[in-house]
């Protein structure tokens, strides 16, 4: 295997106007991993993209990907990817069948048919329907199919999930794991933690075009805030669970009812409800922006 990084990039900048879209991305994508790429919407993860595929172009800064340097080998380049966009264009009047030989043809006819039908079956997509029927969840699962068919060397994908069902985003994920077990690189942006996790090797969090941090996806979780909510048979005195580590008192209500933010481990406060009359708990992960906000304001 190659030493050199999947995708490099040092110093990205990109302005459109006057808003800075990239603000200096540093970002590097070992070979053979599944990398999340997380952050809200408007922090920069397509802008990223689309420069890694000379889409267009960054104001400053380097970048490489598979070895190659994207503005000057761009053929070269976009011929071992395979590329999901935010929004995929195509021809409503074709079917999908169509659609996915006429993406074969742009890349030379390279493509093995029979496992085109087989992740078309995977993802029960109706090879006949065209384009124009298709509901926005099938219109993204051609989407997917065009980026896997080819088997590339780097499958970069923009919201590869949006829109799906949470069977068919398993089915999805499922898909890119086979990706990976053979020898591809899996770079895909996301703004939901739960799929991230479940699949990433490593996540880069990018908020307002700067990545904050790259990190395990155990550790992001570890770093994560909860909201557990917590109802007992009678009023308590919560002043117990506010003084365990990494647990804030948010809403105690009568006492009967408490909110509680919880930072790391929740082994801690499970334990220490078991002395409590509780009826029940429920727990809630914020928002991927209430986690920025909380954890890296003060980095960006």
């Amino acid at each position: 295997m190659s030493e050199s990084p999947a995708i490099q990039t040092q110093g990205l900048t990109k302005s459109y106007g006057t808003v800075q879209a990239l603000r200096g991305v540093d970002l590097e994508v070992r070979r053979g991993e599944i990398f999340g790429f997380l952050g809200p919407n408007g922090s920069g993860k397509t802008t990223t993209i689309r420069c890694l595929l000379d889409l267009i172009r960054p104001a400053g800064g380097t970048l490489r990907v598979l070895g190659r340097d994207p503005q000057r080998e761009s053929v070269a380049v976009r011929a071992q990817i395979g590329y999901l966009p935010g929004e995929l264009h195509i021809d409503e009047a074709f079917t999908v069948e169509a659609a996915l030989r006429f993406f074969n043809r742009l890349r030379g006819n390279r493509v093995d048919w029979t496992y085109v039908r087989e992740l078309a079956d995977r993802l029960s997509l109706d090879l006949q329907l065209r384009i124009r029927h298709l509901s926005r969840g099938n219109k993204q699962k051609v989407g997917i199919l065009q980026a896997l068919m080819p088997r590339p060397a780097l499958l970069l994908l923009d919201e590869p999930t949006a829109g799906l069902d949470p069977l068919m985003q398993q089915q999805v994920l499922r898909a890119l794991r086979e990706a990976q077990a053979q020898g591809a690189t899996v770079f895909f942006s996301s703004h939901v933690l739960s799929e991230v996790e479940e699949i990433a090797d490593r996540v880069g969090i990018i908020r307002r075009g700067v990545v904050v941090e790259v990190a395990d996806p155990q550790a992001l979780i570890d770093h994560a805030l909860r909201r557990v909510r917590v109802r007992f048979k009678q009023p308590i005195d919560p002043g117990a669970l506010a003084r365990l580590p990494g647990v804030t008192l948010s809403d105690q209500g009568d006492g009967s009812s408490v909110l509680l933010n919880v930072a790391g481990d929740m082994d801690p406060l499970i334990k220490t409800l078991a002395a409590y009359p509780v009826i029940e708990m429920d727990t809630e992960r914020p928002s991927l922006e209430e986690i920025f906000l909380a954890y890296y304001a003060e980095q960006t």
